[in-house]
């Protein structure tokens, strides 16, 4: 007797915790709010075009030297010589490096180096590096 009595007390303990499907959540989405999500996407893309101006390009280096007064007149050259582009100068202990220009692609940036090589015969290259770009 006490085996049965055991037994049913068991099996309603076992029925009394098991977990059914009656507590199940179902969530009905509207689908007006993927509409929103896209419209909010649109904005944020609008808004922030303006802020990216950056992206994977290439530079032309021109000199790399730990003589200071080297790289300086190499800036002024360039700076006299090709008003248009862009002069970056760059200090790691102990050298310094120039690097000009923001081009897209090494094609463009092949054009400068072929008209720079009379100012600087030798040591210039394109290099792949982060540019700016214009906002469109």
């Amino acid at each position: 007797m006490k085996k049965i009595f055991g037994l049913l007390c068991l099996l309603f303990a076992a029925k009394l915790f098991a977990q059914t499907d009656s507590n199940a959540v179902v969530v009905n989405k509207d689908a007006r709010v993927d509409l929103l999500i896209k419209k909010q996407i649109q904005i944020n893309e609008a808004t922030t075009r303006d802020s990216r101006r950056s992206a994977a390009g290439y530079r032309i280096q021109v000199i790399n030297s730990s003589n200071r007064d080297k790289v300086f007149a190499a800036k002024t050259k360039i700076y006299q010589q090709y008003p248009e582009l862009k002069v970056y100068l760059l200090y790691q202990p102990p050298n310094y490096r120039l690097k000009v220009g923001n081009f897209k692609t090494s094609e463009e940036a092949d054009v400068y180096v072929k008209k720079m090589a009379s100012l600087f015969p030798t040591g210039m290259y394109v290099v792949h590096d982060t540019i700016e770009v214009k906002p469109e």
